[in-house]
């Protein structure tokens, strides 16, 4: 598997990412507080005069700026408040170097001038823009060169798919795979996570802060079956018909394995106790509605009819979801002709599942200081 092909489909197409991100603007949205708190607490300590940011796994679409656009407002009224002078920015957008960089360069214009609305002040400090193609789970800033790191639903992606498993018919853990299958995604989730820790201890000043939103679950155990991915479930499904259809090759299936890892508060917290560089402020979980992307009041809830349709709606969002985050990953891997087919397959599957037997989607945010 190309991991090189792990990123979003670009530009504004219907199946772009920048369409269908609408379960991570919500996830953004649960976790704005969190956010503001760590950046009031960062800057009213030393009021500094220059402040750098970085999002990491930006992706590209309005989720990107809609963060920045956030935090400098915050900053900014923070600011008017204390009768001070704005800061200088300095914007660092992260992501591998697949990702449409482009549409999020052209679209800064247009944020620019919208910003300046929300703020209602005739004058802000420089903002300046920097792309910075390349995995986090390495350095990609100098020492010491960053106040504040965001990342959301983005460490859950593993640098790569764990080596040497035997997890036939699934793509992912499920309550059918063989235990190593866990244990070498569980180790390759600490092994990540441990590095991108370390990485951004040397990245940022001391007493920066990290605001880190990653998809996840409620329970220790990875494979109790109220937490296994339904998506995942779902699209195994729907490969595994077009293998016994002959569409697909076995041995293509059984090869195919996502570089995911969902982990519990627990993990997370242990990872970073034991990488050691960082106090931990808040540890918090949140629940996105898997049906926040259609809009309910558009149909009567007593009637049947209407919760089917709001059913087919529901099936429809999150198959474009998939489709925008996972078409270039299943494109280099079982190429382009049967991509059209396999989320038909994937839709047909969604809109079968009674509503009650989708799951929302459990979210891990935690807040960090680096020590000093």
């Amino acid at each position: 598997m190309n991991l090189g092909q792990v990123h979003m489909n670009g530009g504004d197409g219907e199946t772009s990412y920048a369409n269908n991100s609408f379960f991570q603007e919500k996830a953004i949205s649960l976790t704005k507080s969190i956010r503001e708190e760590a950046i009031i607490s960062l800057f009213s300590k030393t009021l500094p005069r220059s402040i750098a940011i970085a999002d990491l796994g930006c992706s590209c679409g309005p989720n990107t700026l809609s963060v920045i656009s956030e935090i400098i407002i915050v900053v900014e009224k923070f600011c008017q408040e204390l009768n001070c002078s704005s800061t200088e920015y300095k914007i660092f957008f992260n992501d591998l170097s697949g990702n449409d960089f482009n549409s999020v360069f052209k679209s800064l214009d247009n944020f620019k001038v919208k910003l300046l609305d929300e703020i209602i002040k005739t004058e802000m400090g420089p903002c300046y823009f920097f792309g910075v193609p390349g995995s986090f789970y390495g350095r990609i800033f100098p020492d010491r060169s960053l106040d504040f790191v965001h990342s959301s639903y983005s460490l859950h992606w593993l640098s790569k798919v764990p080596e040497g498993l035997d997890n036939k018919g699934n793509i992912y853990i499920s309550n059918t795979s063989p235990s190593n299958v866990v244990k070498a995604y569980y180790k390759q989730f600490q092994k990540d996570f441990s590095i991108f820790l370390k990485c951004r201890a040397e990245e940022l000043v001391e007493g920066g802060r990290m605001v880190l939103t990653i998809i996840g679950r409620r329970n220790n155990d990875p494979c109790d079956t109220e937490y296994l991915c339904d998506d995942w479930e779902v699209l195994a499904t729907a490969l595994n018909d077009m293998v016994l259809q002959g569409f697909i090759k076995e041995d293509q299936v059984n090869n195919f394995n996502i570089p995911h890892y969902y982990p519990s508060p627990y993990e997370v917290e242990l990872e970073v106790l034991n990488e050691g560089s960082f106090v931990i402020n808040r540890i918090e979980l949140f629940e996105t509605d898997i049906s926040a992307s259609s809009d309910k009041s558009d149909f009567d809830s007593e009637s049947k009819m209407s919760r089917l349709l709001l059913c087919d709606k529901i099936g429809y969002n999150v198959a474009r979801c998939m489709r925008a985050i996972l078409e270039p990953l299943l494109v280099s891997h079982f190429g382009e002709a049967i991509i059209e087919d396999i989320f038909n397959r994937y839709l047909e599957i969604l809109i079968d599942q009674k509503p009650k037997e989708r799951k929302n989607s459990v979210n891990v945010t935690i807040s960090l200081t680096r020590k000093g």
